[in-house]
């Protein structure tokens, strides 16, 4: 996907899932479940991030946030590729953790936002990981026990989830709870998990009506959210995209960030464009496509053109100035 300046804005909100390739387990016992809790607390205080709520699964795991001033995809790095070194050390275990990228749907926060949170705090009781609302509150590796103030994590912002039940605390966990529970025997949700018109609408039965009816509906599976506020971010993102793909730009930016990097570092612009390989010039090759890459979303084709390697000496480079960027941030 396109990275689109919009659909990562500062303050907007994401429902994020990340689940382990192939489907497989990625947390391995509840000494990695607190590894990941220990992550994200860093990371909040770091970026700037609002974890409204969350649940760790088996093999996948849910958040519900607020993006901070750099957006979700410095937050979102640096917890997984962190997190999977750690885990593939502890277990001796060699590869990838996760399946591709972490899927992220940008929400309109009325009236999804209490909706998601129930609907995430939720799975561990849909995938019968406990038994009754009871357990579920006891629970320690979802957002609901925080809530209702059985278990504390200073990072997730539960006076922000409560408020919207009310100013007396007790009352707004009693209100959230009873929320909660008034869903517990329903299962998969269409209009918060399904395509981007089924969420839009709100179930399949609405997308049947509007086709019966011969009515088109902007919609997009990036956005939950009514037609107007899809149609609104579709708006702002594709003219984020406009400015930044104009003819030169982005040979411009390109130019630009190699001139930076080797003024910074002494290097030759003309060494690191030939494809040398001192370890000086790799290291600067390295971050600068790490630049152009994670945070300018320039392809790793395009920037191999531009320092004279190969994509593959790329992607590996970017790969590996990830992780190292997110040991340093531990």
């Amino acid at each position: 996907m396109p990275r689109q300046a919009r659909l990562d804005a500062p303050g907007t909100l994401h429902h994020i899932m990340a689940r382990g390739i192939e489907e497989v387990k990625i947390f391995g016992d509840d000494q990695d479940r607190a590894d990941l809790l220990a992550r994200i607390d860093r990371l909040v205080l770091k970026t700037g991030t609002r974890i409204l709520a969350w649940a760790l699964m088996d093999n996948h795991i849910h958040f519900l946030l607020f993006s901070g001033p750099s957006g979700i995809s410095r937050f979102m790095r640096c917890l997984l590729t962190g997190y999977a070194v750690g885990f593939n050390r502890r277990h001796r275990r060699k590869g990838h953790l996760f399946q591709n990228r972490y899927k992220s749907i940008v929400c309109e926060e009325d009236p999804y936002l209490l909706e998601l949170v129930r609907y995430i705090h939720l799975n561990p009781l849909r995938g019968r990981i406990v038994a009754h609302i009871g357990e579920l509150d006891r629970y320690p590796w979802s957002g609901h026990a925080v809530l209702v103030g059985r278990h504390k994590a200073g990072w997730q912002d539960r006076d922000y989830v409560l408020g919207q039940f009310g100013s007396d605390r007790r009352r707004a966990v009693r209100a959230y709870r009873t929320f909660v529970e008034e869903a517990k025997g329903r299962g998969r949700r269409d209009d918060l998990s399904g395509g981007g018109l089924v969420r839009s609408l709100g179930g399949w039965s609405q997308v049947r009506s509007l086709r019966d009816s011969g009515e088109n509906r902007e919609h997009d599976p990036r956005i939950l959210g009514r037609g107007d506020f899809v149609e609104q971010i579709i708006l702002e993102a594709d003219a984020s995209i406009r400015r930044q793909l104009r003819n030169g730009e982005r040979k411009k930016l390109i130019d630009r960030v190699i001139w930076e990097q080797c003024q910074k570092e002494s290097v030759l612009e003309m060494e690191l464009r030939q494809g040398s390989q001192r370890r000086k010039v790799s290291t600067v090759r390295a971050k600068v496509g790490y630049l152009l890459n994670r945070e300018r979303g320039i392809s790793y084709a395009e920037i191999a053109r531009n320092l004279g390697v190969s994509t593959t000496a790329i992607i590996k480079a970017v790969e590996r100035t990830a992780e190292e960027m997110s040991r340093r941030m531990r």
